[in-house]
C-alpha cells in the first residue's frame, strides 16, 4: 500500500480572523471544517465557493458564529451533498443563526430561506461530545470536544491512518460564564490553532467582573446611556449572566446616583439575541456547575426582572428616541458586536455625539469595522487603576474626539469609550499556549490561523520558545 497523502488547505481565516474554512484531504477525499463569512477588511461581495468541492464528503461545524457558517448556503448552492456534523447544541442554534444570515446577506425571499433551511435540516447530523464518527468514503474519523467558546462550540479531532489532526475552531477562556472550560486533546500530530488574541493576555474572571462594574458605574454617573455592542449569540448571554451576578451581589449599592443596582434597567434590543437567550435556557444541561447552582438557588441568570427585551422595529425606534432625550441611566445591549449593522447603528447615531453617553466594548473589533474605529478614535476611559468602590471621572483621556462613518455619514465620537478585555469569547494568549503545551507528546506541527498578523507572529514566537521541537507555521 502506498504512503498516505495528507494535505491541509486553508480557504479562509488566513489573512484575518474571519472567513474560517479549512480542508483536511487524505488520499484524494476530504472534509471541510467550517465555511464562514468574511467580515471587516476581508469582506467580499462575491461569496460563491471558489475552491473544488467534488471530493469533499462532509462538513464539520465547530460553532454557529457567522464567520464560521455564513457561506454554508453558497456551499449548498455549489452542489455540496454531504452530511453536516456538529454538536447537539449547535444543531439547535444553527437554524436561527443561519436564517438571520440569509436575510442579511443572501435573500429576503421567505420561500427561498425556508427551502435552504429545510435542506440544511435534512443534512445535519448532531453528535455527542467525545463520540467518534467515521466519515463515509474517506480515511477520516472525527470526534468533537468542548471548546468553551459559546454553547455547543467544539474543537475537532481527526484521525487518519497515520496522523491525528486537531482543528481548534474558536477556543474559549477558562472560567467563562455558563460554559465548561476546554481541555486539551490527549494526543495530536498537527494542531490547527486559532490566534485571535495571540498577542494579548485577558483579565482574570474576578478582575473583569470588577472592571465591568466600574465601567458601568462610571458610565451611568452622569445620567447617560451605556451602550454595549454585543454579538447576539454568546456575548449577550455572558453579559446578562454577569450583570445578574453584580445585581445580586451589590443589590443595595449605588449603580448611579440615587439608583441602587437592584433597580438598574437593562435593555436587550435584538430579537435574535432574545431568541438565542431563550435557546440558551433550553440548553441548561450543557451549562457549567456554577450556572446550574444559580438556578438551584432560585435565580434566573438570563431572564431576571430588570431585563426588558425590545422586539418590534417600531419599539426599537421609540427606545432609541427615548434614550436620546432622557437622562435616566440605562444599559443597552444591541447587535451587531462590531457595529457593522443591526440595531446598534441607530443607537450609535443617536447617542455617540453626546458626552453623557458611553460605549463599552467587550469583544474583538476587526480591522475595517466601525467598532474598531470607535475604539481607536473615541475618548477613552480606563478602569484599570480604579477601585471597584470609587470611580474617578478624571480617567477619561483628554484627547480630541475622532469620528466614525455610519451609513456614509460622519459622527463625532464624544461618548466615552471603554474596553473590558476577557469578555471576548476567545481564549487569551496564555490560554492558547496552555492548550498547545498540555498536549503530550507535543504536536509535530502547529499551524496558526484566525488572527491578525501581529497576533500570529507574537504567538508563533511564544510557542516556538515553549515547544522547541515543534514546527510552528503561519500558513
Amino acid at each position: 500500500m502506498g504512503q498516505q497523502q495528507m494535505t491541509i488547505l486553508h480557504h479562509g481565516a488566513v489573512q484575518s480572523v474571519t472567513g474560517s474554512c479549512h480542508e483536511l484531504q487524505v488520499n484524494g477525499s476530504g472534509i471541510l471544517i467550517d465555511c464562514g463569512l468574511f467580515q471587516g477588511k476581508e469582506q467580499r461581495d462575491d461569496l460563491a465557493i471558489d475552491f473544488a468541492i467534488s471530493h469533499i464528503k462532509a462538513l464539520v461545524i465547530t460553532h454557529v458564529h457567522i464567520d464560521h457558517i455564513g457561506r454554508l448556503p453558497y456551499l449548498l448552492m455549489a452542489g455540496f451533498k454531504g452530511p453536516i456534523y456538529c454538536s447537539q447544541p449547535t444543531a439547535l442554534l444553527l437554524p436561527a443563526m443561519l436564517e438571520d444570515a440569509l436575510k442579511i446577506g443572501f435573500t429576503r425571499n421567505k420561500k427561498l430561506i425556508n427551502k435552504v433551511l429545510k435542506l440544511l435540516k435534512s443534512r445535519v447530523r448532531p453528535l455527542s461530545y467525545n463520540e467518534w464518527q467515521v466519515i463515509a468514503n474517506t480515511d477520516i474519523s472525527i470526534r468533537l470536544q468542548r471548546a468553551g467558546h459559546i454553547l455547543g462550540s467544539a474543537y475537532v479531532e481527526c484521525v487518519t491512518p497515520h496522523q491525528r489532526v486537531v482543528f481548534s475552531g474558536d477556543l474559549g477562556a477558562p472560567h467563562s460564564p455558563l460554559l465548561m472550560a476546554p481541555a486539551s486533546p490527549k494526543q495530536c500530530d498537527v494542531l490547527v490553532l486559532e490566534s485571535t488574541y495571540g498577542d494579548k493576555v485577558h483579565d482574570s474572571r474576578e478582575d473583569r467582573r470588577l472592571r465591568l462594574k466600574v465601567a458601568i458605574e462610571h458610565a451611568l454617573a452622569d445620567g447617560g446611556t451605556l451602550l454595549i455592542p454585543a454579538f447576539s449569540l454568546g456575548r449577550t448571554q455572558d453579559l446578562l449572566y454577569e450583570i445578574e451576578g453584580l445585581i445580586n451581589e451589590f443589590a443595595q449599592d449605588s449603580a448611579a446616583p440615587g439608583l441602587p443596582w437592584q433597580d438598574l434597567e437593562v435593555v436587550v434590543d435584538s430579537p435574535l439575541a432574545a431568541n438565542f437567550t431563550r435557546l440558551y435556557r433550553k440548553l441548561k444541561p450543557y451549562w457549567n456547575t456554577e450556572a446550574k447552582a444559580r438556578l438551584q438557588a432560585g435565580r434566573h441568570p438570563l431572564s431576571f426582572q430588570q431585563v426588558t427585551v425590545v422586539n418590534s422595529h417600531q419599539d426599537h425606534l421609540k427606545a432609541v428616541q427615548y434614550l436620546a432625550n432622557t437622562h435616566n441611566p440605562f444599559i443597552v445591549l444591541a447587535g451587531s458586536g462590531m457595529c457593522t449593522g443591526g440595531r446598534v447603528v441607530n443607537y450609535l447615531k443617536a447617542l455617540l455625539e453626546d458626552s453623557r453617553n458611553d460605549v463599552l466594548f467587550v469583544g474583538y473589533q476587526a480591522e475595517g469595522t466601525p467598532g474598531r474605529d470607535i475604539l481607536n478614535y473615541g475618548p477613552h476611559f480606563s478602569a484599570h487603576q480604579v477601585s471597584a468602590n470609587q470611580v474617578s471621572t478624571n480617567q477619561a483621556a483628554q484627547q480630541k474626539a475622532g469620528w466614525v462613518a455610519l451609513d456614509g455619514t460622519r459622527y463625532t465620537i464624544n461618548a466615552k469609550v471603554h474596553q473590558v478585555s476577557g469578555y471576548s469569547a476567545h481564549a487569551g494568549q496564555d490560554d492558547l499556549i496552555r492548550f498547545a503545551t498540555d498536549i503530550t507528546p507535543a504536536p509535530k506541527q502547529i499551524r496558526l490561523i484566525h488572527g491578525e498578523h501581529n497576533a500570529k507572529v507574537t504567538l508563533q514566537q511564544k510557542l516556538t520558545a515553549a515547544l522547541p521541537n515543534t514546527e510552528v507555521l503561519i500558513p
